[in-house]
């Protein structure tokens, strides 16, 4: 069975697909995002299986992939931002190396413009964000071997402090 070099977790927004390019860059090592994953396998988007399908139906299509990711991927892995939500992954998680990527929601706001493509945020995204993260922070925190903050630093400094955190070797 493989093993993911390291997981990303963090809310959407953080940056875990240019944050995970570029270590699995910097470790010589693949890189796969389960949101990617899902969107191949079921040839639409994310907020389209929100919409057509609820986000019950949605959390499911995620935890197999998410499953399957983690078992069949050794490099780096990042994750959607609710994926963290299910216990059973959560488990899985326990032992891998997991770094999880922070910010507060002002930099959420600079980043993402918080709505478009974001099914959960669709009104009052600050509000909806801080509700999301109140919801998730802890979650989070209980699968990370590191927490990197964000707020303020370019992806290469998120990705120096990360492999730094995580005492990873450079390829």
């Amino acid at each position: 069975m493989n093993r993911p070099v390291v997981v990303l977790v963090g809310p959407m927004g953080v940056g875990k697909s240019t944050v995970g390019e570029l270590l699995a860059e910097r470790l010589g090592v693949g890189y796969r995002d389960t949101d990617d994953d899902i969107v191949a396998e079921q040839g639409r988007t994310i907020a389209d299986i929100f919409v057509d399908e609820g986000e019950p139906a949605f959390r499911a299509i995620e935890k197999a992939a998410v499953h399957r990711a983690l078992t069949e991927h050794d490099g780096v892995l990042a994750l959607g931002g609710g994926a963290i939500l299910d216990a059973d992954t959560r488990a899985l998680l326990a032992g891998q190396r997991v770094a999880y990527l922070s910010m507060d929601v002002e930099e959420a706001v600079r980043r993402t413009g918080l709505g478009v493509a974001r099914p959960l945020l669709a009104v009052n995204p600050r509000k909806q964000w801080r509700e999301l993260m109140e919801a998730r922070r802890h979650l989070y925190e209980e699968v990370a071997t590191v927490v990197v903050a964000t707020d303020g630093r370019t992806p290469e400094e998120v990705t120096e402090v990360a492999l730094d955190a995580l005492e990873l070797k450079e390829a």
